[in-house]
């Protein structure tokens, strides 16, 4: 059993007392933040927000791929990543595209022959001797 210590911290108080205990008291800012130490946890939040909205596009064309080549999800992810690096095409565009086939458009040639050659080295690597 722990040995009574007397009343906890009031109101508004660090508990133990650090100033006392010889610890630095720790100092907020009097003034907010100014904008050029914000910008960048601005332009941050930025790409959080832009990447969770185009989220749901990369996880349908992860779909479309493991429906269509039986591959798993990191699979079809790394498949993606290939894509895009060796075409020089942001990956939300390429998962656009592959989607966008799903309904008969059209894919870039680029870009088929990009997939084309992803699967082909998935393939090598699934089934080495075949």
């Amino acid at each position: 059993m722990r040995p009574f210590r007397g009343p906890g911290p009031r109101r508004g108080e660090i508990p133990g007392d650090a100033h006392r205990e010889g610890r630095e008291q720790v100092e907020f800012p009097s003034e907010p933040l100014s904008g050029d130490r914000t910008e960048p946890l601005h332009k941050e939040a930025e790409q959080l927000k832009e990447a969770m909205e185009r989220r749901p596009v990369v996880d349908m064309a992860r779909g479309v791929l493991m429906a269509t080549w039986s591959c798993t999800e990191d699979e079809a992810w790394q498949m993606l990543v290939w894509v895009s690096q060796h075409s020089d095409i942001k990956l939300h565009d390429v998962a656009e595209a592959v989607v966008a086939a799903t309904q008969q458009e059209p894919m870039p040639a680029r870009l088929q022959e990009r997939l084309a050659e992803a699967v082909r080295q998935w393939h090598a690597r699934r089934d080495p001797g075949g």
